[in-house]
């Protein structure tokens, strides 16, 4: 079991890297203003649990295995770029008004819609092999293998890892969806906003196609 001290230190810079612009909060802070603080939150609870695998992969010695490979991280980025180029085209083609089919900015997401984000942000999540190469060469340096098996330090490392993503984005999650609410007011603004989240997520997908090990 890590010191008290380890984790301290550890959750420090687990909420440092959680207010570091990336594509994970940057997705999260897009479908809060489009769907609602909410929807939001839907989706940080699926990327905390993509992050469980990510860290039961690298306890288990799978993200090592998986690091060594150089087909596996490309299958998997290009699995992750055509997810955010779909994800673009719908948020394109999503319509300006509270009419559509997705949840506005204050509505309470149905148990289906609740389940589709909470999906949608554990494949955002898991269909990023930079996150598990992160994971691989970041947790280990926190565990001590004076202090018991490193398999279990390196659980409890990425649980407290998870509570910080879920504080920071969470919070991301509640200011954003009351933005969100306000500009959705207005057909004009909901329009450029839907427009705006599709070329973010088409940048996030040229983004991941062309990342490198």
């Amino acid at each position: 079991m890590p010191t008290i001290e380890t984790l301290t230190t550890f959750f420090g810079v687990a909420v440092l890297l959680g207010l570091s612009p990336g594509p994970d909060n940057l997705f999260v802070l897009l479908q809060s203003a489009q769907r609602g603080w909410r929807a939001g939150m839907c989706v940080v609870l699926g990327l905390c649990l993509g992050l469980v695998v990510h860290t039961a992969a690298v306890a288990l010695g799978l993200a090592a295995v998986f690091a060594a490979s150089s087909r596996a991280f490309a299958v998997l980025k290009w699995c992750g770029a055509a997810y955010l180029v779909w994800l673009a085209w719908g948020a394109l083609r999503a319509p300006a008004g509270p009419d559509g089919s997705e949840p506005g900015a204050g509505a309470v997401p149905e148990r289906g819609g609740a389940l589709r984000m909470v999906g949608r942000g554990m494949v955002m999540n898991l269909t990023n092999p930079k996150v598990l190469i992160f994971f691989l060469a970041f947790l280990p340096q926190f565990a001590d293998p004076a202090r018991g098996s490193v398999a279990a330090q390196l659980m409890v490392l990425g649980l407290v890892f998870m509570l910080a993503t879920l504080l920071v984005f969470g919070a991301i999650a509640c200011f954003s969806g009351a933005f969100g609410a306000l500009l959705q007011r207005s057909a004009r603004a909901q329009r450029w906003l839907n427009r705006v989240a599709g070329l973010v997520f088409l940048g996030l997908a040229a983004r991941l196609a062309t990342a490198q090990r």
